[in-house]
C-alpha cells in the first residue's frame, strides 16, 4: 500500500493531511472549538486562523518526511469536509517500533461510530505500512466515550498516569492503553 494512497470506508476518505487542506482545517477547528475544549490543550486565538492552519500543514509534511508523525484526516467521500482528525505521533523506531495515537471527531459526527470506522481502517495501515509493533493511546478517565472506543478497537489498559498532560490549563490524569500488532 502506497503511503499516500487514501483509505476508503463506507463513510470516509482517509488520507494524510495536505497543504491544500488549510481552509478545511480552519473550518474544522472553528466549528468544533467548543466541542473539543474539554479534551485538548489550551489554544491561543491564532490556532483558529488560516495562517496557523497553513503552517500546521506545512509542518505536517516535514514530520511525515522525517518519519516522526503521520497526521491524517477522515473526510467525507467527496473530500470536501473534515469529519475527524487523527495522528500517529511520536514515532519511535529501533527496538520499540511504536507511536502515540491522538484523535478527534466533529461534534455533529460524534456518537455515530465514525471514529471506530476510521480507526479500524487506519490501525492496520499503521501496523503494516508503517511497520509499527505498538500503538499507544491515552485518555482522561472522565472521557468514558473514548475509553469505550479504544476498548472496542482492541486497546488494552496498561496503566494510569497522574497529572500526565496539561489539558485546558489543568494537569489531567490519563489511562494508558495500547494495541499490539497481531502478526
Amino acid at each position: 500500500m502506497n503511503l499516500l494512497q487514501p483509505l476508503i470506508t463506507r463513510r470516509a476518505l482517509i488520507r494524510l493531511a495536505e497543504p491544500s487542506d488549510a481552509g478545511r482545517l480552519r473550518r474544522y477547528r472553528v466549528q468544533n472549538r467548543e466541542h473539543l475544549v474539554p479534551w485538548e490543550p489550551w489554544r491561543e486565538e491564532a490556532y483558529y486562523e488560516l495562517e496557523h492552519c497553513a503552517q500546521t500543514l506545512a509542518d505536517a509534511r516535514d514530520v511525515v518526511r522525517q518519519d516522526r508523525s503521520y497526521p491524517m484526516f477522515a473526510l467525507d467521500l467527496a473530500g470536501e469536509e473534515i469529519l475527524a482528525s487523527f495522528t500517529f505521533a511520536n514515532v519511535v523506531r529501533g527496538a520499540f517500533q511504536a507511536c502515540h495515537l491522538g484523535y478527534s471527531v466533529a461534534a455533529r459526527r460524534q456518537g455515530q461510530g465514525l471514529m471506530q470506522e476510521v480507526l479500524e481502517a487506519a490501525l492496520p495501515w499503521a501496523f503494516q505500512r508503517l511497520d509499527l509493533h505498538r500503538v499507544m493511546a491515552n485518555y482522561m478517565p472522565r472521557n468514558e466515550r473514548s475509553g469505550r472506543l479504544l476498548a472496542r478497537l482492541g486497546f488494552e489498559r496498561e496503566g494510569y498516569a497522574r497529572r500526565y498532560l496539561q489539558i485546558g490549563g489543568v494537569w489531567e490524569d490519563h489511562v494508558l492503553t495500547s494495541r499490539i500488532r497481531e502478526s
